[in-house]
């Protein structure tokens, strides 16, 4: 098992997600972010108690972004070819098999 390099202790500044405002409220409103662009709107307004909106401050510390909490960096293998490249950045990198490869393929890439 490799070891990762990253010796940083990884800290997400926000993990709770941004939620469309009044999507509490009604069903046909989802749960994903849209930003609010009425003239009354209280969210765009950022009235004091009302649901925060995603900005710039709220991004991760830029050397420790997009780490998985074991320390790697996710890659996306669709062939074994594609798990050559890996190799030479076993101590980033870590490989996710993609779900549209088929179970023989799979195989093959986990031998390798």
């Amino acid at each position: 098992m490799a070891v990762p390099l990253l010796d940083k202790k990884i800290v997400k500044k926000r993990v709770k997600k941004f939620k469309r405002p009044q999507c509490d409220r009604y069903i046909s409103i989802k749960e994903n972010w849209r930003r609010p662009k009425g003239i009354d709107s209280r969210v765009r307004r950022k009235f004091k108690g009302c649901t925060l909106m995603p900005n710039i401050g709220y991004g991760s510390e830029k050397k420790t972004r997009h780490y998985l909490p074991n320390g790697f960096k996710k890659f996306v293998v669709h062939n074994a070819k594609e798990l050559e490249l890996l190799m030479m950045h076993n101590r980033t990198y870590c490989a996710e098999i993609a779900h549209n490869v088929s179970t023989k393929k799979r195989k093959e890439i986990v031998e390798r």
